[in-house]
């Protein structure tokens, strides 16, 4: 495909690329893990999680998903691991950047979740939206360091 400039009628290559996405993975308290029951297709549990809009960080945009989506404020713990596997949306390639967060509040479904669970980790529905269970997997692996960074995280917001 081409494109062409409106101004000065240059025609250049029209690149297509994935769409950037956020997922987050919230761990609530010492309850577990977030999960929203999706109110569009694909169906089923997933993380919460989104498109990155225009002129939006990628911080900025896995703060505002958990927000639409379980009416949580998240304290983001850092990027957790980026997925890029062509076929982990059936809609179309998106990369999706995960983010560890600790939320508070209270949590209710909300825009695209149709419910909200939090789950512990034995728990968890085996079969997730998108590649949500590999990441998961991936991340149960390594838990126990986020938890910990969770706490002093914690700790140092009470001081």
């Amino acid at each position: 495909m081409e494109e062409k400039c409106p101004r000065c009628g240059y025609v250049t290559p029209r690149h297509r690329n994935p769409v950037p996405t956020v997922d987050i993975i919230i761990e609530f308290g010492n309850q577990g893990l977030v999960l929203i029951e999706r109110a569009k297709a694909p169906w089923g549990w997933a993380l919460p999680g989104g498109f990155v809009d225009y002129g939006e960080s990628l911080e900025d945009a896995a703060r505002r998903e958990a927000r639409e989506e379980t009416s949580l404020e998240v304290t983001l713990l850092g990027q957790f691991h980026t997925y890029s596997d062509p076929s982990r949306d059936p809609r179309q390639h998106n990369i999706s950047t995960v983010f560890v967060a600790h939320g508070s509040g209270t949590p209710q479904a909300a825009d695209d979740a149709r419910h909200l669970r939090i789950f512990a980790p034995d728990e968890i529905p085996q079969t997730l939206a998108f590649d949500h269970g590999r990441i998961l997997a991936d991340y149960l692996k390594v838990r126990p360091q986020w938890l910990r960074k969770l706490r002093r995280v914690v700790r140092f917001a009470k001081n």
